[in-house]
């Protein structure tokens, strides 16, 4: 399944994880429906939140604790019952229910919540895990910081071109994977983000924003080459 010409188009003039948020996530319960077998069922076993959202020690830069008591519970990482088609490894992201679910063994898997792409950015598909950064820069294409001008002030020369930095105020956060089909860059990325609160809406410019605790956690444990299912 390719993406659509008209939604990448449209999302050729993102970048990978702007910071466009203004929302709040919900706190309320959601209540969300099993979707391509992936039970919305509680998590397997007890899930120490504290400790997986705590302060990241030993990191190149700092990586702060996250108070994951606003969100939603649904949308914290949880390992999950799985009985869908997909094989181990697989990356299945449902933009609808704002989850990420990366596939294990036995009948297993790890889910986590993300922020998806606004109206206008959305995307679906499959792809695959190309490469993975650590700390990544961030280049902003031209169309974005023609839309952003408020950007600029961020920006320096890198190696690459026009962009910032890798650190703690890029936008990509701790981690980014980046999402191919076949020799075509999509330009989209699943990565960390500045803003964990806006974990559970949709507010990026298309890309798949995570919670920077469980950015690092899924890149600890997905190899390039990973299959990328986006669902419509």
């Amino acid at each position: 399944m390719e993406t659509s010409r008209r939604m990448f188009l449209a999302a050729a003039a993102a970048t990978a994880g702007s910071g466009l948020a203004g929302c709040v996530a919900p706190t309320a319960s959601v209540g969300l429906p099993t979707f391509n077998g992936i039970a919305a069922a509680p998590a397997l076993a007890p899930t120490d939140y504290a400790a997986i959202y705590g302060e990241v020690k030993g990191d190149r830069f700092a990586v702060p604790a996250f108070d994951y008591k606003v969100l939603d519970r649904a949308y914290l990482r949880q390992d999950v019952a799985y009985s869908g088609p997909e094989k181990p490894g697989t990356i299945i992201v449902d933009p609808k229910n704002r989850l990420l679910t990366h596939v294990g063994e036995g009948g297993r898997a790890r889910r986590y919540g993300v922020g998806v792409g606004k109206q206008g950015f959305a995307w679906s598909g499959a792809a695959e895990i190309r490469s993975k950064q650590e700390w990544p820069d961030w280049y902003p294409p031209p169309e974005m910081i023609a839309r952003r001008p408020d950007i600029k002030r961020q920006l320096s020369k890198l190696q690459s071109g026009i962009g910032v930095h890798g650190g703690e105020g890029n936008p990509l956060g701790a981690r980014a994977m980046y999402l191919w089909q076949g020799n075509h860059d999509t330009l989209y990325r699943i990565h960390g983000t500045l803003e964990p609160e806006t974990i559970g809406t949709a507010v990026s410019s298309g890309c798949i924003r995570m919670i920077n605790q469980d950015a690092i956690d899924l890149y600890n444990t997905t190899a390039p080459g990973t299959r990328v299912v986006v669902l419509g």
